[in-house]
């Protein structure tokens, strides 16, 4: 695939996460795709990204991810990201703290021949946001 195809379905992975159309994952996602770093209990495929990021969504109801640097190749993508949010709903079994979040992320994504997300390596400063929402011994 090309690189604007692998951006257009990266682009559209962003939009269905920050506007909650997690079904979307459906058509971007591969079924049998891997996630390297999958956030604890995550399943494979569109189902395990909806479940994770849906937990997310109803932590963070304000989600935004912008992307701050794009790097591609005919089948990856490697970005660097800012993520930004309120804790209105719970996390990790925590009540909501009203706080504000800001914390920076990396991510490369490999695309199959129909553009689809096959393999996702990724970290997340997740003890810097923990830490700003006093949640850091949770």
């Amino acid at each position: 695939m090309s690189q604007q195809t692998n951006i257009a379905a990266q682009t559209a992975f962003a939009e269905a996460v920050v506007t909650g159309n997690l079904d979307a994952l459906d058509e971007i996602v591969a079924p049998d795709s891997i996630d390297h770093d999958p956030a604890p209990g995550q399943a494979p495929g569109p189902d395990g990204f909806k479940t994770m990021f849906g937990e997310l969504r109803e932590a963070f109801p304000d989600l935004r991810v912008e992307v701050e640097h794009l790097v591609a190749t005919d089948d990856e993508l490697a970005f660097a990201y800012t993520i930004t949010g309120t804790q209105l709903g719970p996390l990790r079994g925590q009540p909501a703290t009203g706080k504000k979040v800001h914390y920076r992320g990396m991510q490369i994504s490999r695309f199959d021949s129909d553009g689809k997300l096959v393999e996702r390596w990724g970290s997340s400063d997740e003890l810097g946001m923990l830490h700003q929402l006093g949640l850091a011994d949770v």
